[in-house]
Formats: structure tokens, sequence, C-alpha cells
């Protein structure tokens, strides 16, 4: 999540273009010498189930070539050469050792004729925010919560489990969902370590959903889900070559899932293809009694696998920001961007809107403040872990501040902690200014112009891990129109800029979710951007 670097900067979207892409790691692993099956300039990467995507492990496993027992056994094994051995991403967190006991199950109601869907016997991983009634632990990669077992699955596990999907494991996080401290760096965790991008050994894997996104790109997994709050999904998605929904809020229900604002928060996909986001996205969303806000759904979801077709941007118009980048490469990223969609029948209008919703981001810092403030207190509150309360985990933090804290502090959780409640005028003032005044921007521009969507690069090219002085990122950011008025957001595989890659962003209003995959699958069928990685050690290798 790369809410902080915007809220300590509304600027960004249309500053410049820092040098930080080229400045060394201070906490780059040292011993990551490549194996047989990392894709480097001394091996390749034979990995059976690269890209393999949801329907061709279904088709496999509908031929008898392939088990849900032997894919699950596959990935775990991709996980211990990738993930803690060879380039050593970090990207998951705990695996579940029911794991090939789910697939055994799922393989034998195959062999009886019952298949449950799409998803069945399917291995994905999801964040460590997102409460399973198993043996995994749920700890936002804190140490404060490590012992936290669920009493009860999140809504969305007990969807993906209804669906036949199995469990691999979950993912490392920014801790606190990038919600600690101001100088923090994305993918890292008191619990986990950090997280890496497999394209880049020593550039971010971005936030806070990084094991997801991490795991998704190096194919440590079929599929993966994570959550976002202001760029948790999407900015992983960009970086990591993947794609990535943020779901309207109100579609998939938050119950279950360590909070950061209830108007804000949602779960959705992080995956390879659009067609196996559409898929996940329909497991995912649902009304839960549980989260009021999703009975604002009832009619509105769909079968969004329905919406893929390569001619989903006929006849769209669509708009994009009129500023220019300072980097000339993500100029020339978006501009052959743009030349697609209008290759593929779209009518692109420049419009100017960024600057009016950058200026309401110390208004989303605050709402941010004072419902992470409640949440996180009703969450521990029922919860089983050690700590019951945020100033509790304050206190562990400072009583453990060498492994809790080793660098960066906790000055945001003080920050919330201080906090009134949720009827205090600062807070009030600041919800109608940052999520009431950002759907009337966008309302306004979009039915000015007669858009179906708002497009443009998602984030720049990863920044380096710094874990002393925390992330830098440049001067592209559109993670927060989507994120501030609750709007679905896509991110998906635009190209590479500096050997990394960069995701191009499609949004819209409230439900528009079939809509932008239309949009989404017609671009990403025209252009195929998505790559395997490299697994390279540096910018400078």
């Amino acid at each position: 999540m790369k809410r902080r670097a915007f809220l300590t900067n509304t600027t960004l979207a249309v500053a410049g273009l820092t040098t930080s892409l080229f400045v060394t790691a201070s906490c780059s692993d040292k011993k990551t010498e490549p194996t047989i099956t990392a894709n480097t300039d001394d091996a390749e990467d034979n990995f059976e189930l690269n890209e393999m995507t949801i329907t061709e492990l279904q088709d496999k496993m509908a031929k008898g070539e392939y088990t849900s027992e032997q894919i699950t056994k596959l990935y775990l094994d991709r996980i211990e050469a990738i993930d803690k051995n060879g380039p050593k991403l970090n990207a998951i967190i705990e695996l579940n050792p029911d794991a090939l006991s789910m697939a055994k199950a799922m393989d034998k109601e195959r062999k009886e004729g019952k298949i449950r869907g799409p998803l069945h016997g399917i291995p994905i991983l999801i964040k460590d925010n997102i409460d399973t009634a198993d043996k995994m632990m749920t700890t936002a990669g804190a140490l404060a919560l490590v012992g936290n077992i669920a009493k009860k699955d999140a809504f969305i596990v007990e969807k993906l489990r209804d669906a036949g999907a199995v469990l691999l494991g979950k993912t490392n996080l920014s801790e606190w969902a990038n919600f600690r401290s101001s100088n923090s760096c994305s993918g890292w965790s008191s619990r986990g370590g950090q997280t890496k991008n497999p394209y880049m050994l020593d550039h971010s894997p971005c936030g806070s959903s990084s094991g997801s996104g991490s795991a998704v790109a190096a194919n440590l997994c079929a599929i993966a889900v994570g959550t976002e709050t202001d760029g948790s999904i999407t900015c992983p998605a960009s970086v990591n070559g993947a794609v990535g929904i943020k779901p309207t809020v109100g579609l998939v229900s938050r119950s279950g899932i360590i909070p950061i604002s209830h108007t804000q928060d949602t779960a959705g996909p992080l995956t390879r293809t659009v067609t196996d986001a559409a898929i996940l996205l329909e497991v995912l969303s649902g009304v839960d009694d549980a989260d009021k806000i999703t009975k604002e759904s009832i009619g509105k979801a769909t079968k969004f696998t329905s919406f893929l077709d390569v001619n989903g941007l006929k006849g769209k118009r669509i708009g994009v920001e009129k500023k220019k980048y300072s980097n000339q490469f993500l100029n020339k990223l978006q501009n052959e961007a743009v030349a697609i969609l209008k290759q593929q029948g779209a009518t692109i209008v420049e419009i100017e809107y960024l600057d009016n919703v950058n200026a309401l981001g110390n208004d989303e810092n605050e709402v941010m403040k004072y419902e992470f403030k409640y949440g996180v207190n009703a969450y521990l509150s029922n919860a089983n872990a050690k700590v019951k309360t945020l100033e509790e985990v304050i206190n562990f933090n400072k009583q453990n501040e060498d492994k809790a804290m080793p660098t960066f502090k906790q000055e945001i959780l003080e920050m919330c902690a201080a906090k009134k409640g949720l009827d205090d005028t600062t807070y009030t003032n600041a919800l109608v200014k940052s999520h009431n005044g950002t759907k009337q921007i966008l309302d306004n521009i979009m039915q000015k112009n007669k858009l179906d969507a708002i497009t443009g690069l998602t984030m720049g090219p990863s920044c380096s891990i710094d874990t002393i002085y925390g992330d830098r990122w440049g001067d592209v950011f559109l993670t927060a129109p989507a994120a501030m008025s609750g709007y679905p957001h896509i991110s998906l595989p635009c190209g590479k800029v500096y050997e990394l890659p960069v995701g191009l962003s499609f949004f819209s209003g409230a439900y528009q979710e079939g809509e932008l995959i239309a949009i989404a699958y017609a671009y990403e069928q025209a252009t195929k951007h998505r790559a395997k990685p490299s697994f390279k050690k540096s910018f400078l290798s």
C-alpha cells in the first residue's frame, strides 16, 4: 500500500522522477545466488507450471494429466526453491500444513464427479491480514500479533473453501498494511522480513500486498488475494507485472480482515491474466451480513467472465490526464498505450483532475487514522492475539524495539491512538472532503466528457529497497482517485521502464467492474505485455 508516500507528498502525481531507482538497496540479502529454478544468465527457469492459468490447470486435471495434489506439491516445491532458497523472494510468511490434504479432498470429489467450479483444486495464496480458522496465524506481519489463530474464517475465505480452492499459505506484507510509519519500506514486516521484486531483487515489490504480488509474478501460486486501502493491490500488480483488481467498496466483504479504513478497505484478486482475475472476483464477491456495506451490491454483482471481450475497447470513451511525467520513458510508455487504445476502437479524451484529487490527500490521511484506531481496536477485542488494543500494540513494539522496530518506527500508530472517536468533527469533515469530494470530482469529469473509464500509468517503475530511509517513488502514482472514492480500479501490464514492469490503470464509477474487465481484457489481448520475471540481482548486474 503506497498511501503513505501519497499522504506525505500529495504532489507526487505531477512531481519529478526521483533518482532512487538507481540507489543500491541497503537491506538486500547478499545470499541470492541463482539456482536451476531461477531465470538468470546462468540458468533457465523451466518450472512446468510457469504462467499456467486457472483454465489450463483445470483442463489438465480434467484430462488426468495432473491432480490437484500434484499441482499443489509442485507449487510447494517451487516456493521452497524460489522463495526460501535461490533468489529468496521471501513472499510467503507461512505455509498451510493442510494444503496437500485439501488438494487430496478436491481430487476425491473430482473422481466422484463433483466439480465445485473453476477454482476446484486450484492452489491460492492469501495475504496475512485475512483470517483463516485453521493452523495458520493472522498477524498483518506484526510480531505483536504472533500466535493469533482466528476463531472463524473471513467471509472471503469461506467462499474460497466453498469454491474448492486449495489454501497454499499466507503472503508477507508491509506490516500493518503499511500504516505504521511514514518512513516504512514496502514489503517489510517484523514477522516476515523483506519481500523482494522478482524482476530485480534489490527493488521493491510495492505494498502492502507485497507477497501476493511477488508470488503471483514468480509463479509461486496460480492466483492470490490481496487487500487495498489505497494502492495495496494495484501498486503490487503494477511493479510485479501482474493483474490486480481493487473492487468497488461493497462488492467484496471485509469481515475477518484486519482493517485500516471501513470507508476504503477491500480485498481483491492478484493474478497473471485478466481472465483469472475475473474468475477470482466472481468467487470473492457476495453479500455478507457481517459487512453491511456489501448489501449495496445486491443486484450489481455479476458474472464477470462474461465481459471478457477482445472488442471491449470499441466505442469506449477513455479519459487521460493532460499533464505529462518528467521522465521521457514513462511518457513514451503511456503514449504507446494510448495509441493501442485508439487502434482498438477507443476515443481518448484529455482531462484535468489529478491536482484536485491530490489536494484532498491530507483529508484522506485523517480519515484513515480515525478509522484505523476504531477498526483495529474492534478487531483485537475479539481476536486470539496477546494484545487487545492499539495501545497494547504500541507498548509491545516499544518493549521489543530491536526486533519490532529495528529501523523505522511507529509514529502513524501513535498518531492514530491519539485520535478521538468517529463522532469528532475533524473526522466527519475530513470524510466529507476526502470520500464525497473525490467522488464528486470523478463523477463530474466523467459525466462532462461522457467517459466510460479513466486511464494512466498505475505506478512508476519499482524503487530500490531501503529499510532504513524508506520508499522513494517517482511521479507516477494513480491509486488515490479510485481508493478515496471507493470506485473500482484494475491495473495490468503495460511494458517496462529500466527493465522493470509498469502497469496501466483503468478506473470508473461504482460497480463498473464488468466494463473495466472488458476494457482491460481487450488491451491485454492486443498487447500481451505480461512476461516472466528474470530474478535479476540488481539494476547494475
